[in-house]
């Protein structure tokens, strides 16, 4: 199942509420603005509504060429104006004051190390803490973790192109993954999760800590996934080629 499986079935739930009734055969160009005018009216983000209609003409596309049925594309040409995308990023030296602020949390102890693993591989939330994607358990596990070859393996459930790939392990982010090997073998040596609580149980959210961690350092407007995206920065001003860069994230 691709990641995006139970967004898809909400979309799918919005397109049925309104089309509920209406014959395919007798679809025209105007429903299709219709349908973006009822969108808008509910004050739906036009990203929102760009996803409701690439699902619906992926579904049109697919029953046309695999069913042979003739039914007209009411999504093409409707798409809407998007944003760009926020970027923010810090620098080293805010990252080494959240770092340090982040290690004096002692009701999350795996702050710190969670910060230093994302600032310095780029890895999403999701592929560090425990949840659920497309109904299946993720998070990282120790037997995901090698150490001697300096990577962190990645299951297809935890990437977009839903292909298995791997994340390398700088000194930094090293150090971090220790960190947690020692705090596991002190607390939860059966456990296998690596974001654990001293019960074992894995960390399912850093919001409220992560947030408060920013607080006390100073840094606004931060959130944990513009940690991939200070990492990427970080890797340019190395000057380590774009492509490489596109590769690792």
């Amino acid at each position: 199942l691709k990641r995006s499986a139970n967004k898809d079935k909400q979309r799918g739930r919005t397109l049925l509420k309104f089309f509920t009734g209406c014959s395919v055969n007798d679809w025209r160009a105007s429903d299709g603005r219709a349908y973006v005018d009822w969108r808008l009216s509910a004050g739906v983000k036009g990203s929102t509504i760009n996803r409701e209609l690439s699902l619906l003409s992926t579904a049109i596309k697919y029953v046309n060429s695999e069913l042979d049925w003739d039914i007209l594309n009411i999504a093409i040409g409707r798409r809407q104006k998007e944003p760009e995308g926020r970027i923010r990023w810090i620098t080293r030296a805010e990252a080494a004051g959240l770092i340090k602020v982040a290690a004096e949390q002692s009701r999350a102890p795996y702050l710190a190390d969670f910060i230093v693993l994302g600032l310095n591989t780029g890895m999403r939330k999701h592929e560090m803490l425990f949840d659920i994607v497309a109904g299946e358990t993720v998070g990282l596990e120790w037997s995901r973790v090698d150490l001697q070859e300096g990577l962190i393996y990645l299951k297809e459930l935890h990437q977009k192109n839903g292909k298995f790939g791997s994340v390398p392990l700088n000194r930094q982010a090293r150090t971090a993954i220790v960190s947690r090997a020692r705090f596991r073998a002190e607390h939860c040596p059966s456990s296998p999760w690596v974001f654990c609580n001293r019960t074992g149980e894995p960390v399912r959210s850093v919001r409220s800590s992560f947030a408060a961690a920013c607080m006390r350092a100073g840094i606004e407007d931060f959130t944990p996934h513009d940690m991939r995206h200070t990492c990427a920065s970080w890797l340019v001003q190395l000057g380590v080629p774009l492509v490489h860069v596109m590769e690792l994230m």
